[in-house]
């Protein structure tokens, strides 16, 4: 088995490349020895609770790596519940809605045709991350000997679709106007549940890339900005008022206005600040801390709690457990909800936009525009895998502005901040400069960059 598919929140890597039926049925087994083991005693007697949910993507390999992943689960003497074709965030809520003691779902989310991988969740739909058992269930895999064992464990299917509906159609209001919006599902599990969801009668959807044939018209990855083309030019030919583009899982989405133009992460967030703390004054919202001072002045001054976090979905989702956050986010295009078990929706932020745009009295791009209060770098990729160096530079040369390590390093100033922080994956450094002003913004861009290696 190839270590290099454990990331820190997933586990993903070229079909058959690097990733295949074997690994699947090794990471079967151990994430069932495992998830199993965190199980008290009072559970243990509990039938579901000793079952795992599983679930794939559209990805043609997808069905032969489900086979194997529960061959694998099964010699452990663990019942599976088979849930199917379905998007990632259903899982979570079938561990839930089922009370499992966690899932599995078969997908390598916003990467090409050719990935493929595995999303872990126990208990809850709590995330297995590096930090929360995905580095034993490594250990485990790694140390499997061979793929061959006594099947003891049942298997079931369950179709979820109608209690799934129910449980996204809960946060979708009465609309005050009919709507149109364009929606690029990226030849992805969204799919499956927009037609369902969305009357035709008051909201108008047009449909791009709806197929689900396991190949991808464009890279299903909605951060990448040629990857909008398609949603952008239907948003301005059809007249919508605006536009959406999911990831291949429907675990995250980027906006467009009704003028073709993106929308960051953390500008959707901020849009969303006044309708969550109006249900839920004084709450808590996590929000990455490569987002937009927009943000942390709209939640004070919307009369709730900002909480930063770094950037992981792990770290954000136990972020928003801990403190009780209604919702959170940034600029990943991942949005999290207190409501849908702590865990990530692109669906459900399409109906809660569907229910801001509706009853808003501007059109999508005034309400951007009125955010855009500060000047923004978007981020930087550096070559570079001496980190801890680069970071004690910018330490000494910044000493007098505000410092902190919760990510790489972030250091602010009352006018201007940045942070520099190292990738998982890559020898890169990742850099976000914001300023209350163009010209401050291009003088301390010019001033940081050259401490740092050439341009990724």
């Amino acid at each position: 088995m190839n270590p290099v598919i454990f990331n820190t929140d997933d586990i993903v890597g070229v079909y058959p490349v690097q990733i295949d039926e074997e690994d699947a049925w090794k990471i079967g087994f151990a994430t069932a020895r495992f998830l199993r083991s965190l199980l008290r005693g009072y559970e243990r007697g509990q039938a579901n609770m000793q079952s795992l949910c599983v679930g794939r993507d559209m990805r043609t390999h997808s069905e032969p790596m489900v086979k194997a992943l529960i061959d694998g689960m099964h010699s452990t003497g663990t019942n599976v519940i088979d849930i199917g074709l379905i998007d990632t965030p259903q899982l979570y809520f079938a561990i839930n809605h089922l009370g499992t003691c966690g899932g599995v779902q078969v997908t390598a989310s916003e990467h090409s045709a050719k990935y493929n991988g595995f999303k872990i969740a126990g208990l809850g739909a709590k995330p297995i991350s590096a930090d929360t058992g995905l580095q034993d269930i490594e250990h485990i895999a790694m140390a499997m000997p061979h793929t061959k064992g006594n099947s003891t464990g049942s298997i079931t299917s369950c179709d979820l679709s109608t209690e799934y509906k129910k449980h996204l159609s809960q946060f979708l209001k009465p609309r005050t106007r009919k709507m149109k919006i364009a929606v690029d599902v990226s030849n992805g599990l969204a799919a499956k549940m927009i037609p369902a969801l969305f009357n035709r009668r008051s909201v108008e959807i047009i449909e791009l890339n709806f197929e689900l044939n396991g190949k991808f018209k464009h890279e299903p990855n909605p951060l990448i900005e040629k990857n909008l083309a398609d949603v952008k030019m239907a948003v301005k030919e059809n007249e919508c008022d605006f536009g959406v583009c999911f990831d291949g899982d429907a675990s995250r989405l980027i906006l467009v206005d009704e003028k073709g133009q993106t929308v960051s992460g953390d500008y959707i967030m901020t849009l969303m600040v006044p309708y969550f703390l109006e249900k839920k004054p004084r709450s808590a919202v996590v929000y990455d801390l490569r987002s937009s001072r927009v943000l942390i002045d709209e939640i004070i001054k919307c009369g709730g709690t900002p909480r930063r976090e770094r950037v992981s979905q792990a770290y954000m989702k136990k972020a928003l457990r801990d403190s009780h956050a209604v919702f959170g986010g940034g600029l990943s295009g991942h949005f999290y909800y207190r409501d849908n078990f702590c865990t990530e929706s692109a669906l459900i932020t399409l109906v809660h936009l569907v229910n801001i745009v509706s009853a808003a009295s501007a059109p999508m791009s005034e309400l951007v525009n009125s955010l855009r209060t500060y000047y923004r770098s978007g981020e930087i990729l550096f070559k570079g895998d001496d980190t801890q160096a680069k970071i004690e530079e910018f330490k000494k040369r910044y000493s007098d502005g505000q410092i902190d390590y919760l990510d790489g390093i972030t250091i602010g100033y009352k006018d201007w901040w940045l942070n520099c922080r190292p990738s998982d994956t890559e020898p890169l450094m990742r850099l976000n400069v914001e300023a209350k002003s163009r010209e401050l913004l291009d003088e301390k861009l010019s001033e940081i960059t050259k401490r740092l290696d050439q341009p990724a």
